[in-house]
C-alpha cells in the first residue's frame, strides 16, 4: 500500500512521499533498525549524533545497514541540554557529513525531558544565521510554535507526549491550532505509542509523524513498523477525504421517507 504519487510533502526544498520518519535508537541492532525502516516505507531516518556510531569502523556502523543512498539522514541533537551544545554538535555534523537539513532539540534536564524552549529558540536563531535548515522539536505551545516559524524554522515538530512515553497525543486542540497557523510543515514528534496515535496525528492535518520507541520497543518492531506505515496512510487519506460532521443526536443511515 502506498500513498497516491501526487500526495507529497516538502521541507526545505526537499520533497518526500512517505510521511513516516523513524529514529535509529533502542533497536536490538542496526540490522533490525534497517529492516524496520524498510517495513515503515520511510524515506527519512533521524540520527542522534551523540549516540549513533557513524565514524568508528572498528564497531558496527549505522551506515552499513541504513544506507545513506537509500534514506535521507536527519541529524538530531538528542542529549543536548544547552543551545551551545546543540549548535556545536550540528556544526560538527556538517563538517563530517555535509548535512545541512537538521533536527534541533534542546532538552530540559527534568524527568519529563520536554524541550527547553528559550534555549531552543536561541539555538535556532544561531543555526539559521549559520545557514542550516532546521526542523525544530518543541512543546505544543501555539504561541511558541509561531515564534519558531518567525525565527526561520523549516518545520515545527510538537511533542504529542513526553519522549518514549507512548501516551499518544495529549492535546489535540493545540496540535490542530499549530497546524492551522503554520506556513511550514508540522510533524508530531515524540510520545506516539501505537498505530491509532499516528492516525490521529495525520487526521489533525499534520504533514508527517516521527517516532522511534513506539517501533523499536514493540514486541515485533518490524510488524509495528508496517502497522505505522498503514496508520499514517489511513490518517492522511481520512484527512484529505474530510470527516463527517459530529452530531448531537442520531441520524438514520437510510432515508425515513417513502417507507413501505
Amino acid at each position: 500500500m502506498t500513498q497516491p504519487s501526487h500526495d507529497t510533502w516538502t521541507v526545505a526544498g526537499r520533497t518526500f512521499s512517505s510521511r513516516l520518519i523513524i529514529g535509529t535508537g533502542k533497536y536490538v541492532d542496526y540490522a533490525q533498525n534497517a529492516a524496520a525502516a524498510e517495513a515503515a516505507g520511510a524515506e527519512i531516518v533521524t540520527v542522534a549524533l551523540r549516540r549513533v556510531n557513524l565514524s568508528d569502523p572498528t564497531q558496527p556502523m549505522l551506515v552499513d545497514y541504513v544506507k545513506p543512498d537509500r534514506f535521507t539522514f536527519l541529524p538530531n541533537t538528542a542529549g543536548c541540554f544547552t543551545g551551545e551544545d546543540a549548535v556545536r554538535t550540528l556544526r560538527l555534523a556538517r563538517e563530517a557529513g555535509g548535512w545541512n537539513l537538521v533536527k534541533l532539540e534542546v532538552l530540559s534536564d527534568t524527568p519529563h525531558l520536554y524541550p527547553d524552549m528559550p534555549e531552543t529558540l536561541r539555538a535556532l536563531e544561531l543555526l539559521v544565521k549559520d545557514g542550516f535548515e532546521v526542523m525544530v522539536y518543541c512543546t505544543d505551545d501555539v504561541v511558541m510554535a509561531r515564534h519558531l516559524e518567525e525565527a526561520g524554522a523549516a518545520a515545527i515538530m510538537p511533542a504529542a507526549a513526553p519522549i518514549g512515553s507512548g501516551l499518544g497525543i495529549q492535546n489535540r486542540v493545540n496540535i490542530r491550532l499549530i497546524v492551522e497557523q503554520a506556513k511550514v510543515p508540522v510533524l508530531v514528534d515524540a510520545g506516539v505509542g501505537t498505530a491509532s496515535d499516528a492516525t490521529i496525528a495525520m487526521e489533525l492535518g499534520c504533514d508527517a509523524v516521527l517516532m522511534n520507541t513506539a517501533i523499536a520497543q514493540a514486541r515485533d518492531p518490524i510488524l509495528m513498523a508496517s502497522a505505522m506505515r498503514h496508520a499514517v496512510i489511513a490518517g492522511r487519506e481520512a484527512y484529505l477525504a474530510g470527516r463527517m460532521p459530529k452530531r448531537q443526536y442520531a441520524s438514520a443511515s437510510s432515508p425515513l421517507s417513502g417507507l413501505i
